[in-house]
């Protein structure tokens, strides 16, 4: 169908509007403004999903909450930065919300590299934000949460729920330290994290 025959279709749509009823020119006219600023928003939309692949999650990772201190990947000494990194160098980072706070309550990791947070909750909604980064996401029971981010600069960040999750609210925290390459190298070569 082209859009010829699409705006002749409007327009019978609009004049049966003017059998019934009179319409003013000027509401006509925001009514056509309307018309086209929803085909723009759709046609937009299906730019972003067909052509340049912007898509909702294909899959979601699941997890059992009540046995997630027995998972191989959020078992308490897996907690942490992991030892290896993964092949494209990003460093991952498991972490475990709670009531009561993040765990491991402070991490380490090196400025100007990718940083993969994959985290879990044992029991309710929770939200994981750290001011002045990209990094805002919930943490869904039963689901793993997985957000890549970049430390500009090193320093200190706190890692903060941003989502009410009752008694101990207050108390989730956790520190994000963030090291310089060669304090990171350095850090590296005497083989354990602070």
């Amino acid at each position: 169908m082209n859009p010829s025959s699409w705006i002749s279709k409007i327009r019978s749509c609009l004049n049966l509007f003017e059998q019934d009823i009179e319409i003013e020119n000027l509401e006509k006219k925001w009514l056509y403004v309307a018309t086209i600023m929803v085909g723009f928003f759709v046609i937009v939309m299906g730019i972003g999903a067909l052509v340049l692949n912007v898509n909702p999650p294909s899959h979601w990772e699941t997890i059992d909450s009540a046995s997630l201190h027995l998972s191989s990947e959020f078992a308490e000494d897996k907690l942490g930065v992991q030892p290896m990194a993964l092949p494209d160098g990003t460093i991952q980072v498991q972490l475990v919300a709670a009531r009561y706070g993040f765990y491991p309550r402070e991490i380490v990791v090196p400025a100007d590299q990718k940083i993969q947070f994959r985290m879990a909750t044992l029991d309710v909604l929770h939200g994981a934000h750290i001011p002045m980064t990209n990094m805002s996401t919930m943490i869904v029971p039963g689901h793993v949460s997985e957000v890549t981010t970049v430390f500009p600069k090193p320093g200190e960040y706190p890692l903060l729920c941003n989502e009410y999750c009752g008694m101990g609210h207050d108390h989730m925290w956790s520190k994000v330290t963030v090291l310089s390459q060669d304090e990171w190298a350095a850090l590296k070569t005497g083989g354990k994290q602070p």
